[in-house]
């Protein structure tokens, strides 16, 4: 058995980058962009009030801050930022899509192809992950 340790291409990047993008700053009234995925907000942030959930989600959306050392292969997986005295993350998971939802969940074989895959962005506080 051999282990494929290739980076993928610069433009299997690029496609999962424009897909967390669009996934990420979908909203309600756009059922394309969110039959790419579930977008899930923690207790701690939750706690935090409505208000603060609204602001954050806003930021979230609005997000287009990716040093490299936040998204090294260039996938806008990942963010964060400072709401008030808390440290904010938030970040995009790749499941198989077939395999979402039962008791044996897998990682996603191809994060590009929305097809296949099942996005789960999580936005926490950062002493949450």
């Amino acid at each position: 058995m051999s282990i494929d340790t290739q980076t993928p291409p610069a433009t299997a990047a690029g496609k999962i980058a424009e897909l967390n993008d669009r996934f990420r700053r979908s909203l309600s009234n756009d059922p394309a962009s969110l039959s790419l995925g579930k977008k899930l907000i923690t207790s701690g942030v939750r706690a935090l009030g409505v208000f603060a959930v609204v602001d954050i989600a806003e930021r979230v959306v609005a997000f287009d801050h990716f040093p490299e050392g936040d998204d090294p292969y260039g996938e806008h997986d990942f963010g964060a930022f400072d709401y008030e005295d808390r440290r904010i993350f938030w970040k995009i998971d790749y499941y198989d899509r077939a395999s979402f939802g039962t008791a044996e969940e897998f990682g996603s074989a191809d994060p590009a192809d929305p097809a296949k895959t099942m996005r789960v962005l999580t936005v926490m506080l950062a002493d949450e992950y």
